[in-house]
């Protein structure tokens, strides 16, 4: 087991949970975001960052020398947790909350912000000496979590790899079957016009993501693992799948699907297994 050590850092008001393996001296960090998902907290993602930091070190042990520690870094997203200001913007419309669309996708647009600022600052705050140099930016998410993630993978280019779990990058794929299950209109005042201007502006499936350069598209050279339920009902991989079979992530790149048997809208300890392999052989061990 690692020897895990918690700490809490305030950036600008924001509070974070960090998590690190203290016995890992190395001078080189790679940094994971880990986002929870709707109506949870930076406490609920507690297991699954400790899980990671153990599966690690273990690694770690059978490895050579060299291995950049892993920081895993964890908030409350906006409106959640220490954060709530309005808990019915976090409901849907079948629980009377007619701006759910919106709401939604704010806050899913809000901490892929929130990350690009703490990349920002975080050096200064972590190691305002220069102790220690963070090499790799990542970033993994569950559930509200897993969209953020899709988002930020399009839109911060310092994030380099991403694990979107029972998350989406087709919102308004996503989101239409739902409208009509829940018997509201796909169009305003439900899906205003400037919500889809954002959403064209910000969603992975906008992108030219079949292109093969840097340059236009955002993913080119970026690994990604995406992990979903078979039997999630909420957040199906369909209303992606072509948009992922079609992703160009280049030679540099890669991208990976895992479609969990008998698993619904739900992050599993297999799935952790999964994300710590991935950050282990695309990541650390590069």
């Amino acid at each position: 087991m690692a020897s895990r050590e918690l700490k809490q850092l305030v950036v600008a008001g924001l509070t974070l949970d960090i998590y690190h393996d203290a016995a890992n001296t190395s001078s080189e960090v790679v940094v994971l975001f880990l986002l929870h998902g709707r109506n949870g907290s930076m406490k609920k993602v507690k297991w699954i960052a400790e899980s990671l930091l153990d599966q690690i070190a273990e690694k770690r042990e059978r490895a050579s020398n060299g291995i950049p520690s892993l920081v895993i870094v964890a908030f409350d997203q906006r409106n959640h947790g220490s954060r709530v200001v309005d808990s019915l913007a976090n409901s849907s419309w079948k629980k009377n909350n007619e701006r759910h669309a919106i709401d939604m996708y704010s806050i899913f647009v809000g901490t892929s912000r929130d990350v690009s600022f703490l990349i920002d600052f975080l050096p200064s705050y972590l190691y305002p000496s220069k102790e220690k140099t963070v090499s790799q930016w990542l970033i993994a998410g569950i559930s509200l979590g897993g969209h953020s993630t899709w988002i930020s993978l399009r839109t911060e280019p310092r994030i380099r790899l991403g694990i979107p779990v029972i998350g989406g990058a087709n919102y308004l794929g996503l989101m239409r079957p739902r409208a009509a299950s829940s018997r509201v209109a796909f169009k305003p005042p439900y899906i205003p016009d400037a919500l889809v201007d954002i959403v064209k502006a910000t969603d992975p499936i906008y992108t030219r993501y079949q292109d093969d350069s840097a340059s236009t598209n955002p993913f080119f050279g970026k690994k990604i693992l995406a992990l979903s339920g078979a039997d999630d009902k909420l957040v199906p991989f369909a209303p992606m799948e072509a948009f992922f079979n079609e992703l160009n992530v280049g030679p540099e790149g890669k991208k990976k699907v895992i479609i969990a048997l008998g698993v619904g809208h739900e992050c599993t300890p297999d799935m952790v297994r999964e994300m710590a392999d991935f950050i282990w052989e695309e990541s650390l061990t590069l």
